[in-house]
């Protein structure tokens, strides 16, 4: 009997290691030109820069609370937010919090003068979760989702 093509792809967590940039740990689970779904753990006191999604995206909080500084909302374990495209605004985590996001498009970030200072899409967050694999001596892993 032949092996039929899957219909559907898919990763367990424990394939794809955590690597850590400053306080923010990223675990890249997918990554197309379309988007990418990323699971990131904060450290209580990080703050993303200021950025603007090309895309909507789905965030769910398995652990910790976090919220929007330009909003008295605060996301808590269990919480499902939906960002549409085009939203603006700067995540800061209020505990050490655990999410995951599923973005499309890409994410434009802005410095404290309102200046574009980086723009986040799927290659180049694979881009970056391979360096920070290799600074930390973690083999790249081939489970990440295409």
């Amino acid at each position: 009997m032949t092996q039929a093509t899957p219909l559907v792809g898919h990763v367990n967590e424990q394939d794809i290691p955590w690597v850590w940039a400053g306080d923010v740990g990223i675990q890249l689970l997918r990554v197309s030109t379309e988007g990418f779904v990323v699971r990131n753990r904060f450290k209580a006191g990080f703050q993303l820069p200021t950025h603007k999604h090309t895309g909507q995206v789905n965030a769910y909080t398995f652990s910790g609370t976090w919220c929007y500084a330009e909003q008295e909302v605060l996301y808590t374990a269990g919480t499902f937010v939906h960002e549409p495209a085009s939203s603006t605004h700067t995540l800061t985590a209020v505990e050490d919090a655990d999410v995951l996001f599923i973005v499309e498009g890409a994410f434009i970030e802005y410095d404290k003068e309102g200046t574009v200072s980086g723009v986040v899409d799927g290659a180049s967050i694979l881009e970056a979760y391979h360096l920070l694999c290799d600074m930390s001596g973690t083999p790249r892993p081939e489970g990440i989702l295409q």
